[in-house]
């Protein structure tokens, strides 16, 4: 088992930077998500990692050795692509084999481990088949197999789920995260899909324009996110966000909203910068609908969405702000309803443009 340390990197692509001076540890065994919309680098990032691409700052070691001078082939990783990359001339047996085969391994020795990962993958009555004659799920378990022969440091997954279906996705997913635990090496996991970040990372890091903008554990960066990007890119639905004044001397800051309302919060008062513009971020999950003259805001209903645990209700403050609340799943809301919001104030989070700010500790 070996740790990866990316130091200062940076990669620039003519004119366009598309990594900007990114810093992370990832621990031995650890399974790390890099997550983000599509341009931000993070396949980039992954591909700095392999030896794909080139860096033209800073370092990347592996086990405590520098590697972003070496060949792919000597860095002590593997790597699984979006689109299979399998040979489709060959059998399933040979496209796990092949690599192994071109490094010299001993015959008995690459036998004894293309066995051992067609077992752990369950794929060993399809060894003799050749791509085209298994499914899409399948062709996917053959290109896991053929890096987990390999025995490498380190795992990199580039988005392999996004050419599955939804049901497929769901149970890859799950034999990813069952494969982490029973290989002894790291995985790096690129995605931009927060819900295959939140179930399978130990750690997540959320990318945005050539930078890290948070790294933290999937629960910190969804209940605590480091700024109004983060909050808005993870969870769903969206965060819903609308301009405030800060109002009020207390201990916990007050705010107006734009209809006029008033909502108390648990941010602590002196952690904001003095003279700052802010805005609220609130989940659904910390609006409920009530009756109008009942919460701390009303307004009408213009779209109920009906998940069946659940019922997310879209209100159009008389300002024209929309904000989105949860009610339970067999909720007699209708749309054109009257309704009131009652805010959750430990579950209200202030952004700026720098960072954001959430309720103290324990409030």
């Amino acid at each position: 088992m070996a740790e990866l340390e990316i130091i200062n990197v940076s990669k620039t692509f003519g004119q366009s930077k598309v990594i900007d001076n990114v810093s992370l540890t990832v621990g031995a065994k650890e399974f790390v998500v890099f997550l983000g919309p599509s341009g931000c680098g993070k396949s980039t990032l992954l591909r700095m990692i392999a030896g794909l691409e080139t860096v033209d700052e800073g370092e990347i070691r592996i086990g405590g050795k520098r590697v972003d001078a070496l060949p792919p082939g000597e860095r002590g990783v593997a790597m699984v692509f979006q689109h299979y990359a399998l040979y489709p001339h060959m059998t399933v047996r040979e496209n796990m084999s092949f690599g192994l085969r071109n490094v010299k391994i001993a015959p008995a020795e690459i036998d004894r481990r293309v066995a051992a990962a067609a077992k752990m993958l369950e794929i060993e009555h399809l060894l003799q088949r050749k791509p085209a004659q298994i499914s899409g799920g399948q062709r996917q378990r053959v290109a896991i197999g053929r890096a987990i022969v390999k025995e490498p440091h380190l795992f990199l997954f580039d988005e392999p789920l996004s050419n599955l279906d939804a049901a497929l996705r769901v149970r890859t997913r799950l034999e990813i995260a069952q494969l982490h635990q029973r290989v002894d090496a790291a995985m790096i996991f690129v995605t931009h899909d927060q819900i295959e970040a939140m179930t399978l990372a130990h750690r997540i890091v959320v990318m945005n324009n050539q930078r890290i903008e948070q790294i933290g554990t999937p629960m910190e960066v969804y209940s605590r996110p480091a700024t109004a990007f983060v909050a808005g890119f993870v969870g769903t639905p969206c965060m819903n966000f609308a301009p405030v004044e800060i109002t009020g001397a207390s201990p916990f800051v007050t705010l107006r909203l734009p209809d006029g309302s008033m909502l108390e919060t648990r941010v602590d008062r002196k952690a904001l910068p003095e003279g700052g513009r802010f805005k609220l971020g609130v989940r659904a999950e910390s609006v409920r609908p009530c009756a109008t003259g009942e919460g701390n805001c009303s307004g009408t209903v213009k779209f109920v969405e009906r998940l069946g645990d659940r019922t997310l209700v879209y209100v159009l403050l008389s300002d024209g702000t929309t904000i989105v609340a949860e009610d339970a799943g067999m909720s007699r809301i209708a749309i054109a309803d009257a309704v009131g919001l009652r805010f959750d104030s430990a579950g209200v989070h202030l952004f700026d443009d720098v960072r954001g700010y959430h309720a103290a500790e324990g409030a």
